[in-house]
């Protein structure tokens, strides 16, 4: 890159910046004030290039809160619902959790092993999990667009009410949901080439009678080392929430 060029983009990159300063001061809604009370600049870069683009029209409140993500509920221009995971900085801990899923990740082989880059991969991973799981025929949320360490997909609710989770409101009919899960896990394997890797009522909702996975950032492929360790902790979780009811 010429010098030239490296001045372009450094004004270029300014000039965004000062953009989404006069953004944060002419619309000082609930749903800008939160963003920039949490999240550093490069977050709210993509969130702003995400609203320029027509992904995002409006972020609200938050839905999810954990330690290493966030889920806000938004809409675009359509007035679709959207959930949008923004990953947070991670622990050491949750870092060195993360990297077992990661290695032995053909998609992932080449990525670097700070922490930022390792959660940029997460959001890929999850994002392209997704893709290849709805592509199988697994009901899982629909991925819109992902960019660095901000992922948006569908919002599975309403009206910004998330559905529950297995955990916090068991099946009527627990042996038709079971089934579907067990097709799932099948379709999983057979068609997206993918184990979920950590499956449970934690993070299966029930949404209009049917089982909807999320959370699969630490799904793996096939030719992962821990598939087949993963598959059938996958499986013994089933069984296990499902012989209570």
């Amino acid at each position: 890159m010429s010098f030239r060029e490296r001045v372009e983009k450094k004004l270029h990159e300014e000039e965004k910046e000062y953009e989404v300063e006069q953004l944060m001061k002419e619309k000082r809604s609930e749903e800008y004030e939160v963003l920039e009370e949490v999240f550093d600049r490069s977050t709210l870069m993509v969130i702003y290039d995400f609203m320029n683009n027509g992904v995002i029209d409006r972020i609200y409140g938050v839905v999810k809160a954990g330690k290493e993500a966030r889920v806000y509920w938004g809409k675009n221009k359509e007035g679709r619902e959207l959930a949008i995971k923004i990953y947070l900085t991670v622990s050491a801990e949750f870092r060195k959790g993360m990297l077992k899923y990661i290695e032995g990740d053909y998609r992932f082989k080449n990525v670097k092993r700070d922490t930022r880059s390792l959660i940029f991969a997460w959001a890929q991973k999850e994002f392209k999990n997704l893709e290849q799981a709805l592509a199988a025929g697994v009901r899982v949320p629909k991925p819109f667009a992902v960019r660095n360490n901000v992922l948006v997909m569908e919002f599975i609710g309403k009206n910004g009410v998330s559905a529950p989770s297995m955990k916090e409101q068991p099946p009527s009919n627990p042996e038709r949901i079971y089934k579907i899960l067990i097709t799932y896990l099948e379709r999983l394997y057979q068609k997206a080439e993918l184990v979920h890797g950590d499956l449970s009522e934690y993070n299966i909702m029930l949404w209009k009678g049917l089982p909807v996975l999320f959370d699969m950032s630490q799904a793996v492929p096939l030719s992962h080392p821990m598939a087949d360790f993963l598959l059938n902790r996958d499986i013994a979780n089933l069984n296990r929430y499902f012989s209570r009811l």
